[in-house]
């Protein structure tokens, strides 16, 4: 009786022991293979892509194609062994431009292209003969904007039409450049355009990392803070910089608790206070997002078909618009785009319909990188929705009334919860992902982008970039896409817009010439004083 007695309790030592043992067991696969599947190393060697370039891949459409597309003028003309050459010294240093995405249940993961063939990616093509080839090189660009890259290369594509000749007669060549989305944003793709140009430096060196030595723990740790967190403390904080240092204190205690803990009363009462403040402002943002209500019902809003048009105009000098800028003590930002609301409500007025007291919201993408960190690819961008008041007629007010409104988007944290959104749509199935995101589309009707380039123009191949434009893509069903790059000296309006909504965008663009010239002849009719 005494060793049943015993032979049960050891039995109820042991038998703890063994269940202990089996879960950890059982624990132990579940984190292999929770990483594997993360990782990519079902099967794969590479580097997995991040949850929110993975939503950018996922959100292609048949009427909305996730390419940034872009359009170089060089005088005189290059030619296409220059041009192979120059890339395959410089874009190709970048391993991301000889990779390909593979897709999996759990996300993507860029692999090295085996077959990878310069000549699939650098297209040599001919424009009909004409005088003003412009119009020709417009529709291609538009034709190119609706192809879908080949899923089976890397997402890249140069086309060179090594003749060219623009409206101002000038002989040179012309290149469309289209790049997916996944791979960058636009912030990263210019600084990856220095290193394009004659003189550009090569790109820094980057250390791989080693997804397979983190667990699945490890993972979800990452995820979260690289998803939530970090975008508060590295990014938003230098990005926006609107909530003063305590709110900057705050946020580094977000993001570092144990360094919280360090803190006395007195600090940890104020960093309270201040946290209570930034918390306060995500929870305003993010009831703002989700009450925004649906755009306004325009002809330029609505089922967009898939057939795009592409237009753009002569650069305005950027020194006039600085001038009339610090008349009115507006910004450069505030006078653009006070005349891109009214040159799309001039265009709506010239097809009969009637704008007063009417406005239109656009998404503007908001950079969340460090400058320092421009040149990693990647997505690192938020959105913050600006309402243009398209039905202000007077110039002066309609100026005004923008800066207005841009300064109460200062200190928001719309851009952080936008990027956070992408992050966590890339963590969903495809067609939960589209759902959520579409939502965005039925409160916009276009998409618009404020670039600053360089103030001098650049070199490549020897010849001069004497135009540079680009348009980021419309998601969903935004049928208007609006461009505004400053290059050499020169500000340049372009537009892309869906042909079923907008079939002649070049309307659009011949009203931001005469809208720029009406708020600059009503600034100088002002009552200055002696210092004006």
């Amino acid at each position: 009786m005494v060793t049943r007695v015993s032979g049960s309790a050891a039995a109820q030592k042991i038998a703890p022991k063994l269940a202990g043992e089996m879960a950890a067991r059982v624990a132990r696969s579940v984190q292999k293979n929770v990483t594997r599947a993360v990782s990519g190393s079902l099967g794969l060697s590479g580097e997995r892509m991040s949850k929110v370039d993975t939503a950018w891949l996922r959100m292609d459409s048949d009427t909305n194609l996730m390419m940034i597309v872009g359009v170089w003028q060089l005088a005189p003309g290059v030619k296409y062994a220059a041009v192979c050459e120059r890339i395959e010294n410089s874009l190709l240093k970048y391993e991301r431009f000889r990779q390909r995405v593979v897709e999996d249940a759990a996300g993507a993961t860029w692999v090295n292209d085996r077959n990878f063939d310069l000549a699939r990616h650098v297209v040599l093509e001919q424009l009909p003969s004409s005088a003003n080839q412009e119009p020709a090189l417009q529709d291609r660009v538009a034709e190119l904007a609706t192809q879908r890259l080949d899923p089976k290369r890397p997402l890249w594509q140069i086309h060179l039409i090594e003749d060219y000749l623009g409206a101002d007669g000038v002989k040179g060549s012309a290149m469309i450049v289209r790049i997916h989305h996944c791979i960058a944003d636009g912030i990263a793709l210019i600084s990856v355009t220095m290193l394009l140009v004659d003189g550009g430096a090569p790109p820094p060196e980057r250390r791989k990392k080693d997804a397979a030595a983190h667990g699945a723990e490890d993972w979800l740790t990452d995820l979260f803070r690289d998803t939530l967190l970090k975008p508060f403390t590295d990014i938003t904080v230098k990005a926006l910089g609107a909530m003063g240092d305590g709110a900057a204190r705050s946020l580094g205690l977000l993001g570092d608790p144990k360094k919280g803990l360090e803190h006395g009363l007195e600090q940890g009462l104020k960093s309270s206070v201040d946290m209570a403040r930034v918390l306060f402002q995500v929870l305003s943002d993010t009831a703002a997002l989700a009450l925004m209500p649906d755009d306004a019902k325009t002809r330029l809003k609505g089922k967009p078909g898939g057939v795009k048009k592409v237009a753009w105009c002569e650069p305005i000098p950027l020194e006039e618009v600085k001038a009339v800028g610090k008349a009115l003590n507006c910004s450069i930002n505030d006078v653009l785009l006070s005349c891109v609301a009214g040159a799309l409500g001039e265009y709506l007025k010239s097809h009969g319909d009637d704008v007063s007291g009417q406005e239109i919201r656009a998404v503007v993408p908001v950079n969340l990188r460090p400058l320092e960190q421009a040149h990693q690819l990647g997505n690192r961008f938020g959105l913050v929705p600006l309402v243009l008041p398209i039905g202000v007629d007077n110039p002066i007010e309609r100026v005004y009334e923008v800066r207005r409104r841009m300064a109460a988007l200062k200190g928001s944290y719309q851009p952080l919860l936008a990027f956070s959104l992408l992050a966590v749509a890339g963590l969903m199935i495809k067609p939960a992902q589209d759902m959520m995101l579409n939502l965005f589309s039925k409160k916009t009707t276009a998409v618009m982008t404020n670039v600053p380039g360089p103030r001098e123009k650049l070199k490549f191949c020897g010849a001069t970039l004497e135009q540079s434009l680009f348009w980021v893509p419309q998601s969903g069903d935004v049928g208007l896409g609006v461009s505004i790059l400053s290059y050499g000296g020169g500000v340049q309006f372009g537009v892309i817009t869906d042909s079923l909504l907008c079939p002649d965008p070049q309307r659009i663009i011949d009203e931001f010439v005469p809208e720029f010239a009406r708020l600059s002849i009503v600034t100088l009719m002002l009552p200055w004083g002696e210092e004006g």
